[in-house]
């Protein structure tokens, strides 16, 4: 049996905040609002460029968030997917620069999720209530982030990308560990009753019968233990974007206008 995975902690980096973890050789962290240079709407470390924001801003909040990880000199080698809300799923597998500019036109074209088996290549995906999954294979030889909005999550794109993680490192999911990060949670969203009958229908953990909020961490965990992940080996930060605002940004606290969080890993 795998062991089970580590917790992840709140640090303080100088005014950037991480709830973050991390190994000899892998850094992976989900980020504050705190601590960065955007304004009004997106204060302060805004990490998406597609929000409206300052691009310079962006570019140095982004900077600002590797190097409190500890891996500012890897920036040049960031990557950032267009996330579409759908399932596509992009493999890294080198660093070098003609094969990250490969992947940087395949991520643009959309990609909501990431596996990397490269060192040095940080991968950042978006979110403002969205549920962040956060993969790590038992060597941390590969670490992948996946984005679980509804559609996301419906599709399973949590047990997709632990499958495609295991393919790039050839590891078991019985040894992958995940982590669910802040996102608005189940006591929080109430969705139609035709989409809580449609996750009903895929997921057992889901009774559309008894109200219309729909917990989309319980059925990402329900998705990674079904194809194959210990469930001693998901830790789910039960971080609220609605109720803790301050510390994360949230589409619908904020009318649809405000920045985005990041879930970031990077293997040093």
């Amino acid at each position: 049996m795998a062991a089970r995975a580590d917790k992840v902690s709140r640090v303080d980096h100088d005014g950037v905040t991480l709830v973050e973890g991390a190994t000899s050789d892998v850094r992976f962290a989900f980020t504050e609002r705190a601590g960065g240079v955007s304004e009004d709407a997106y204060s302060s470390l805004n990490l998406g460029s597609h929000v409206g924001d300052d691009p310079f801003a962006v570019q140095e909040n982004r900077r600002r968030a590797l190097e409190a990880m500890g891996a500012a000199e890897c920036e040049h080698n960031l990557l950032v997917p267009n996330q579409v809300h759908g399932d596509h799923i992009v493999a890294v597998t080198s660093n070098g620069a003609d094969d990250l500019e490969d992947v940087r036109e395949q991520i643009a074209e959309g990609c909501d999720a990431i596996v990397c088996t490269a060192h040095n290549v940080p991968v950042l995906l978006c979110f403002a209530d969205c549920t962040p999954i956060l993969l790590l294979d038992p060597a941390h030889r590969a670490v992948g982030i996946a984005h679980g909005g509804w559609k996301g999550t419906i599709a399973r794109i949590s047990a997709k990308a632990c499958q495609a993680l295991c393919d790039a490192a050839g590891c078991d999911a019985s040894d992958v560990s995940a982590y669910i990060g802040p996102h608005i949670l189940g006591d929080e969203y109430e969705v139609s009753q035709e989409l809580m009958d449609r996750f009903a229908a895929e997921f057992s953990c889901i009774d559309a019968n008894t109200s219309r909020m729909l917990d989309l961490s319980a059925a990402i965990r329900e998705a990674l233990v079904d194809v194959g992940v210990d469930a001693d080996n998901i830790v789910d930060t039960q971080l609220s974007t609605v109720r803790q605002n301050d510390r994360f940004y949230s589409y619908r606290n904020e009318d649809g206008t405000c920045g985005r969080h990041a879930a970031i890993g990077v293997m040093l």
